[in-house]
């Protein structure tokens, strides 16, 4: 490894730096750091423990040392800020398509919240304004953010839904989620997961009206236009994260 690299300036951060950069060929033992850094040995063990509590660095299963999770955590941030760039010109689309509002959700934590949204300018329709923040209990996006999960998460996640796992493999199996006056009386909803180049579900794409206009099966009349939406998001996500490398690499 090349450790004369520039440096920023801050002794401490081009430290940690290195022993990051170490770790992308794999898992390395606290004597491999050493090797690959060139740090002494009680700075790399300090740094790589350093790095461990703010879950930069984690521990495989043989007490070596790995990229931790918060490093996918900020990438599928970063990609999510790319998505949402991208969303309105798809969901003023999809509304216009559908003739039904048109929304997308993120989760977080236990909450699924709007992050963008494109309604219906007349007529009967769903309002749900950008920034709302909704249950992950009940409705299609709900549904949809959490089918894909691990099963630890996505059992923790079925406990007090209105809808069950026999529904959430359904949706896995089809592609998208319905719902009907589950989150709210009188209103139905379709929505369909928006992926990252990993296929980590990042978001959903709804659309949702009222129940007598969108009939009791909705995701019949409408999941292969939510469908189509969700994955151009999710091919911008991929073109993005191209360009991104390619960009790096020149």
């Amino acid at each position: 490894m090349d450790n004369t690299a520039a440096s920023s300036g801050v002794g401490v951060l081009d430290k940690a730096a290195l022993v990051l950069a170490a770790l992308e060929s794999g898992p390395s033992t606290l004597a491999q750091l050493v090797q690959a850094t060139g740090l002494a040995r009680p700075t790399t063990h300090r740094l790589a423990v350093a790095l461990e509590f703010h879950r930069f660095v984690a521990r495989d299963m043989q007490g070596r040392f790995i990229l931790g999770p918060r490093l996918s955590e900020l990438a599928n941030a970063a990609g999510e800020d790319r998505l949402l760039a991208s969303a309105m010109p798809v969901l003023v689309a999809l509304r216009d398509h559908t003739g039904e509002s048109s929304q997308l959700y993120r989760r977080q934590g236990d909450q699924r919240v709007c992050v963008a949204a494109a309604e219906r300018s007349v007529g009967l329709r769903d309002s749900v304004p950008t920034g709302a923040v909704l249950s992950m209990k009940a409705g299609s996006a709900a549904q949809v953010l959490l089918a894909w999960e691990e099963p630890d998460r996505l059992h923790r996640g079925l406990q007090g839904a209105l809808f069950n796992a026999t529904q959430l493999s359904a949706v896995r199996r089809r592609g998208w989620a319905q719902s009907i006056a589950e989150r709210e009386p009188g209103v139905a909803s379709v929505s369909a997961p928006v992926r990252g180049t990993s296929g980590k579900v990042l978001a959903a794409v709804s659309i949702s009206g009222p129940v007598d206009r969108m009939g009791r099966q909705p995701g019949r009349m409408h999941g292969p236009a939510v469908v189509a939406a969700a994955n151009r998001l999710t091919e911008f996500m991929r073109r993005a994260e191209e360009l991104s490398k390619n960009h790096q690499k020149g």
